[in-house]
């Protein structure tokens, strides 16, 4: 597992006004820990969540999950409300989640997982 020291780059989210800043960045539930890119993000953007801003740290795509909090190695990732997988490594505010930093805690479908079948063959 990656450790990174995000203590440099994961400083507090400031909040800005709401009207200078249209929201960049969308939360889908009140408890979520990342948020949506609702356009492409660049390294060194600064965008805007909820009236909070984070430094973007790596290029986002559309579409694309950002740390909108600190996610340590092994903690759950939130998003609609729901845990979506654990992160895999210490994942800072403002970076991309994805497969290099996030795994699924879904069971695979149509597999065997030690000895108990999760489907039936018939």
């Amino acid at each position: 597992m990656k450790k990174t020291d995000c203590t440099p780059k994961c400083g507090a989210i400031t909040p800005v006004p709401a009207m200078k800043q249209r929201n960049l960045v969308i939360q889908l539930a009140a408890s979520d820990n990342v948020g949506v890119a609702t356009c492409p993000l660049r390294a060194g953007d600064v965008a805007v969540c909820n009236q909070r801003t984070l430094t973007v740290h790596e290029d986002i795509p559309i579409g694309h999950k950002i740390a909108i909090e600190p996610i340590p190695a092994a903690a759950k990732v939130i998003k609609f409300g729901a845990p979506i997988g654990s992160a895999t490594c210490d994942i800072c505010t403002g970076e991309h989640v994805h497969l290099h930093n996030l795994k699924s805690d879904y069971l695979p479908t149509y597999t065997f997982d030690a000895g108990t079948a999760y489907v039936r063959l018939v």
